[in-house]
């Protein structure tokens, strides 16, 4: 699985934010500078990130971005799916080929895998919460190591129904 650069500075978004004492908010500008990107870039992502309700903006004087929810109660999975720009649905529809469809688009053996991976991905990412991701990265790697079932879960041979 790729992640794009969409989905990390995202990811880099929000934890920046579930960092953050209770009550206190980052501006736009805080927000790039902290992360190494564009205002227009991080501008993009917390708009699509507000838009979902992952974050909430506010405007004034004390303004800037919060989390919606406290950390813990948002998932990866979401996360990810919200700021997915290939979604395994569009898989087959976004064929490079020089021909006009794909030739196996009736009867593909390709697409269970993908399909299947994709749901073993979003299993695990299910079961991380963005508060997980707080903390130095010794201390996540422990925690997700902790999480029960977690590394079963990318080597069990998922049921896929077409």
């Amino acid at each position: 699985m790729k992640v794009s650069s969409q989905e990390e500075y995202g990811l880099r978004c929000l934890v920046q934010l579930a960092r953050l004492p209770e009550g206190e908010s980052l501006t736009l500008a805080q927000m790039a500078e902290r992360e190494g990107i564009s205002t227009a870039n991080a501008g993009k992502l917390l708009w699509i990130l507000n838009k979902a309700g992952l974050v909430q903006s506010h405007r004034g004087m004390k303004g800037g971005y919060q989390l919606a929810r406290p950390s813990s109660e948002i998932r990866l999975s979401e996360v990810i799916k919200v700021l997915d720009e290939d979604t395994v649905q569009e898989h087959c529809k976004s064929y490079t080929g020089v021909m006009e469809v794909c030739v196996h688009t009736g009867d593909c053996g390709i697409r269970p895998v993908i399909v299947g991976l994709h749901e073993i991905v979003q299993n695990a990412l299910s079961e991380i919460t963005l508060a997980e991701l707080v903390g130095n990265e010794a201390k996540v790697d422990a925690t997700l190591h902790q999480i029960e079932g977690l590394q079963t879960r990318f080597v069990r041979t998922p049921k896929v129904n077409l």
